[in-house]
């Protein structure tokens, strides 16, 4: 039985505990808060670690699912020296490339072998094991990895070399952010102008718009009251900052993605940034309101 420790509990490092318990692995989970980890535990039957270094000591697989860079290089900096050799380390944080060259480093030293694996998908997806999962570093590492990724993942893409699994994380979300917004700003057009929210949706499931996350999101964007939140606007806030700024370092430009920034920016002034990413349709009526003509 392959022993692996989570570093992070939040919603999706939460969930994919929740899996690979349910398929047999021995998990250990920690998380900053104690009483997120316990919770999580207390549902699955995994154990909580009260430190990183306790939860990776024994651990053959180590996952990271982490809020943002600072938290990555502040846990791995404990880690790092707890790490049996021939650990191997899943990041599967959504960080920016440097982030990942900057740990290797320190991973390498301890005879660790590290990926950057993060994923796309959702919670839903987390705990039907369906996640798609892009994959940087060495082939044979991804080999050693394989067992678990496929515990959590529908498909798994090697996409190169260190670092280019986070590329391609950033990639995904700039595409799935300017979903997210291109959805709320037709959906609001189609209610403004007279169709009912249901009905349009419908319209917008049933053709050539409809992507996997306008499906999967359809209960959010439909019934904004009553759907738990599934990744925050002040975290799609942070996305677009690590986009954008791999943007300028090769020189790519990313006109939309600056627009949904600025968007982002205007729904977490108005005090949206704990709501969830479909939360801009709901930032878009009420402002539609406001400017309407009198």
């Amino acid at each position: 039985m392959t022993t692996i420790a989570v570093l992070g509990t939040g919603r999706m490092g939460g969930a994919m505990v929740g899996t690979l318990r349910r398929v047999g692995f021995d998990v250990t989970a920690w998380n900053r808060d104690r009483s997120k980890a316990e919770v999580v535990a207390r549902a699955t039957g995994a154990g909580v670690a009260g430190t990183p270094p306790e939860a990776v000591a024994s651990a053959e697989v180590v996952i990271s699912s982490l809020a943002d860079d600072a938290a990555v290089e502040e846990v791995y900096a404990d880690v790092i020296p707890a790490l049996r050799a021939g650990t191997i380390v899943l990041e599967m944080s959504t960080i920016a490339p440097s982030t990942i060259h900057s740990i290797a480093p320190g991973v390498a030293d301890a005879r660790g072998e590290l990926l950057d694996a993060p994923v796309s998908g959702s919670v839903s997806l987390v705990e039907a094991g369906e996640l798609t999962i892009m994959v940087g570093g060495a082939a044979q590492s991804l080999e050693r990895a394989r067992a678990v990724l496929e515990a959590l993942a529908r498909k798994i893409i090697h996409v190169g070399e260190l670092g280019t699994g986070a590329t391609m994380k950033l990639a995904v979300n700039a595409l799935i952010h300017g979903l997210n917004v291109a959805l709320s700003e037709a959906l609001v057009l189609a209610e403004r102008s007279g169709v009912e929210r249901t009905t349009a949706y419908e319209v917008f499931a049933s053709g050539a718009a409809a992507a996997p996350f306008v499906l999967y999101k359809r209960a959010a964007f439909e019934r904004p009251d009553e759907t738990p939140v599934a990744f925050t606007l002040d975290l799609v806030a942070k996305d677009l900052d690590l986009i954008l700024d791999l943007a300028r370092e090769v020189g790519a430009s990313m006109p939309q993605a600056e627009a949904n920034r600025a968007e982002i920016e205007a729904a977490l002034r108005a005090g949206f940034a704990e709501r969830d990413i479909s939360a801009v349709a709901e930032f878009l009526r009420a402002r539609g309101s406001d400017e309407a003509p009198r």
